[in-house]
């Protein structure tokens, strides 16, 4: 056998070397590709996993579910009770989420939630301490409503009838058991002989969502007290200082709702009242009459006047028994705010606007001016 040289071995090594980088870079190569379809393919699963649990629950579903999280509560404990509750699909990554949107500052409270809510609506819920969801439907209760009007918007709303709704506001049961629930807003005032209806004035005017298809009515009823009773909530400290109660507010509230316009006319009115209050006269405001009479006046008359009733404040002094009408919070502010006057008369020209006096020569003035001459 011929003895190689020099030159052949080394051709040779290099042949070796050539065919071994390309072995290796094959292999790097399909390492490369079976490592990368690995994360395609993982990545696709994680990805279908990790959207799937941040879906509703069960979109269609309209069921209040009651959520409680307690003052203290951090992101981890409020996503296990959401997912121990059904509102969530994984604890874990409804907390994963929400850091990552850096989303943490949840409020404590008690929140009726449904399994159709997205993580992002769960989220501002929390935050908020409201739920976003889109309501089935709504219904405006406007200032100035009194019961009877208020049972007409909910018949136009619901299935329910206004008969049935009136029914309720006046059942003894039904109204001991909203006094139970909201100690602080009703109390045995509600209760007087002379009261007419125990929740007149109670029923908050604010425009309500409402998430279930067919709600009670009981709820509905439940929703105006509820407004109410956070309505008053902030002005507590200052009726307890002035020894008043949330029931006299109302009241007091329920007649500048039905007198005044503009918001300083509420203020002004509010300084006649307190004013002859402190001279021992009646109040003498017409919105009580129509009241006592259970109608509406488009005009009060001297004979309407004699009607003995405790809401006449033409015949009694003081504020009547009750609210005659749900009040605003402009008009509840009014009451603890009012302007610093010597005002005892006001009267209405045609154009609903108000002119006050102090004394009663300057009111039959204002009468002559804004009333008689503009017949």
């Amino acid at each position: 056998m011929a003895k190689r040289s020099k030159r052949e071995i080394m051709i040779e090594r290099m042949e070796d070397k050539k065919r071994e980088v390309k072995t290796v870079r094959r292999i790097v190569l399909i390492v490369f590709l079976s490592a990368l379809l690995l994360l395609i393919v993982g990545g696709a699963v994680a990805y279908t996993y990790v959207s799937g649990a941040l879906k509703p629950v069960d979109p269609d579903s309209e069921k209040i579910v009651e959520v409680e999280v307690p003052i203290g509560s951090n992101l981890d404990s409020i996503a296990q009770r959401l997912e121990d509750k059904g509102i969530i699909r994984n604890a874990k990554i409804f907390k994963y989420y929400a850091k990552f949107n850096n989303e943490s500052d949840f409020q404590a409270g008690n929140y009726g939630l449904t399994k159709s809510m997205t993580p992002d609506e769960l989220i501002e819920s929390l935050k908020t301490g409201k739920v976003y969801r889109t309501p089935v439907f709504t219904f405006t209760v406007p200032e100035g409503l009194t019961l009877d009007q208020i049972s007409k918007v909910i018949e136009d709303k619901t299935d329910y009838t206004g008969e049935q709704f009136m029914e309720l506001v006046q059942d003894p049961g039904f109204v001991d058991k909203m006094m139970e629930l909201y100690p602080g807003l009703l109390t045995d005032e509600v209760k007087n002989e002379h009261i007419k209806f125990p929740l007149e004035g109670y029923l908050f005017p604010a425009t309500y969502p409402v998430y279930e298809e067919n709600p009670t009515l009981e709820s509905l009823v439940k929703m105006m007290l509820e407004a109410t009773d956070q309505a008053v909530t902030p002005y507590r400290d200052v009726l307890a200082e002035q020894e008043h109660s949330v029931h006299w507010l109302l009241t007091f509230a329920s007649l500048l709702e039905k007198e005044a316009t503009a918001a300083t006319d509420r203020k002004a009115i509010a300084s006649v009242f307190f004013n002859r209050i402190d001279e021992g006269m009646p109040l003498q405001t017409d919105p009580t009459v129509a009241y006592a009479h259970g109608e509406h006046l488009s005009r009060t008359m001297y004979s309407d006047l004699e009607i003995d009733d405790a809401y006449n404040t033409y015949k009694n002094q003081g504020l009547p028994p009750g609210p005659i009408a749900n009040a605003g919070k402009s008009s509840i502010e009014a009451v603890l705010d009012p302007v610093q006057s010597d005002y005892l008369y006001f009267l209405a020209d045609k154009e609903g606007n108000n002119h006050f006096a102090v004394t009663y020569e300057e009111h039959l003035k204002n009468r002559d001016k804004y009333i008689t001459n503009g017949e």
